[in-house]
């Protein structure tokens, strides 16, 4: 009887759907509201989470960020389907829509290291990809100034504080995002319209 029922636990394993497997990676670039709200219209990715990464656990609190004394960087936790998306085209969103790679520690009106331009990355591939698609934009003359984007090891990631999350969304009125952020979300429609998801 209990051989019946490890093939019956067996065959209930074989015949259940296979979980998705995704993979995430931590992505810096000016203000997190910006860079979570264009992430929630990419296709393939499942969950973006505001927060702060590249310095302690004991400094990741807005205020203290704000100083930019930490180390940290505002950032964004992206978990994405490779099976629907593939890191390259992430990396397409983050480098031409998301932020403008050549600013170094600073994108458009906020000043400081916390608004700085980098990849946390959590595998060697995703290492590597990033770095050769880096040096393709520099070749390339994508922009008037070579990338300044820094590629670093995810050590922690630190979630925002709960009004920070899907800021965007939740403000769409909001001046800084009317101003600063809509016009990423059209860049991303235009740019990349079979990526893009409402």
């Amino acid at each position: 009887m209990k051989a019946f029922f490890s093939l019956l636990a067996l065959l209930a394993a074989f015949s259940a759907p296979a979980a998705a497997q995704t993979e995430h990676v931590v992505l810096a670039g000016g203000c997190f509201w910006g860079m979570q709200g264009v992430f929630e219209h990419v296709k393939g990715v499942t969950h973006v989470v505001a927060g702060y990464s590249g310095g302690a656990a004991s400094t990741a609190h807005y205020e203290m960020v704000s100083t930019g004394m930490t180390g940290h960087a505002e950032s964004v936790d992206v978990t994405f389907d490779p099976s629907v998306i593939s890191f390259k085209k992430l990396l397409d969103v983050y480098f031409l829509v998301a932020h403008d790679p050549t600013e170094l520690n600073f994108q458009g009106p906020d000043h400081g290291s916390q608004y700085r331009s980098e990849i946390y990355y959590t595998s060697n591939a995703q290492r590597s990809e990033a770095m050769t698609y880096i040096a393709q934009l520099d070749r390339r003359h994508v922009y008037s100034a070579p990338a300044v984007t820094k590629l670093e090891s995810l050590r922690a990631f630190y979630p925002a504080e709960d009004y920070h999350q899907d800021f965007m969304k939740k403000n769409p009125d909001n001046e800084y995002i009317v101003y600063n952020d809509v016009p990423k979300i059209e860049r991303l429609h235009e740019a990349f319209p079979a990526l893009y998801k409402a």
